[in-house]
């Protein structure tokens, strides 16, 4: 337990409320922006649980599939609540032996100011290395960057030479998965959410952009473009599916209709999730970070202040508004 004064303070505590539950777009009026008083941090007597105090959240597209009554997958958020999401902080308080008042930490925690962690319910990591960002721990060092690298290596096995499509390519997943195809040695095009939407054929896009077709795609997007994508695919190609961001805000989601593909084209198509791979998190941290502090990999963030303006930043996030990783600061280091 700590016993510094900061942990006998009582402090007022600033929320972003989940309303109800939604259908369509996302709107900034789904969420509410609070202020609890009378918060002590200070973790319960013989408990386990750890106090944080926020300082990077993070926003992503998933969270959108909380925002309904079921995803079937993942539990959705509670109306009354703060919502939750990946996010950086500093401990406060621990009645956990792996966790001391001063450590940084990313995993899941409250959209507010301060949250009461329950380990090991809770997904948290210790950070142990500081000579990077603290906000890169919600995108590259966190979450999104096991992602990439998961979809891209473990699920894809790139060989250099291949031809590489990604989707939602300037996002906080695939501006990564295109560079990581880059150290590879492959041919790499992205799409953003405006291209996608601008361009009337996305078939013909494809064929122009890949005449020998694609080995490898990276699917963000879903609906029309894993359509056009499957007619593209090489014999043997191989698609890692990471989301369907087109479709999380549909009442019925959009029917693929080129599957026969998928046959003639012996396309391995796989799902994956990014917990599957988080016990590999030391080898994914010696990839990453000699890639970072060598220059070799760049990661932009699209940053907002303040833990009031994050509902219009993670509603922006369907309607392509941000460029890079969506982050928003509640605190100073």
């Amino acid at each position: 337990m700590a016993d510094g004064s900061d942990t006998e303070a009582v402090v007022s505590n600033k929320q972003v409320i989940f309303n109800d539950y939604i259908s369509g777009f996302p709107k900034e009026s789904d969420m509410s922006i609070i202020t609890t008083g009378n918060l002590k941090l200070k973790v319960p007597p013989a408990s386990q649980d750890i106090v944080v105090k926020n300082l990077y959240l993070s926003c992503d597209p998933y969270m959108r599939l909380l925002m309904k009554t079921s995803s079937g997958i993942f539990s959705p958020y509670t109306p009354g609540s703060p919502i939750t999401g990946f996010g950086v902080g500093k401990v406060m308080d621990s009645g956990h032996p792996e966790f001391k008042p001063g450590d940084l930490v990313w995993g899941i925690t409250g959209w507010e100011q301060y949250s009461l962690l329950k380990v090991p319910n809770n997904l948290l990591f210790k950070i142990q290395h500081t000579d990077v960002p603290l906000s890169y721990y919600t995108g590259i060092l966190g979450m999104p960057g096991v992602t990439a690298y998961a979809g891209f290596y473990e699920v894809c096995s790139p060989k250099k030479g291949e031809y590489v499509f990604v989707s939602a390519a300037s996002g906080a997943v695939g501006q990564l998965v295109g560079q990581f195809a880059k150290l590879v040695g492959c041919y790499v095009v992205g799409s953003a959410g405006t291209q996608e939407k601008e361009e009337p054929d996305l078939n013909a896009a494809l064929k122009r952009c890949f005449p020998q077709g694609i080995d490898i795609y990276f699917e963000n997007v879903g609906g029309k473009m894993l359509d056009a994508v499957l007619l593209n695919m090489r014999i043997h190609g191989r698609i890692a599916v990471c989301g369907f961001v087109s479709q999380y805000n549909l009442a019925e989601p959009e029917g693929v209709h080129n599957l026969m593909a998928i046959v003639y084209k012996r396309v391995r198509v796989q799902g994956f999730a990014a917990s599957d791979y988080y016990p590999q998190y030391s080898k994914f941290l010696d990839f990453i970070l000699p890639c970072i502090r060598e220059g070799k990999i760049k990661y932009v963030e699209d940053i907002v202040e303040g833990l009031e303006k994050g509902p219009a930043a993670l509603v922006g996030l369907f309607s392509g508004r941000n460029v890079g990783k969506q982050i928003v600061v509640v605190a100073p280091e």
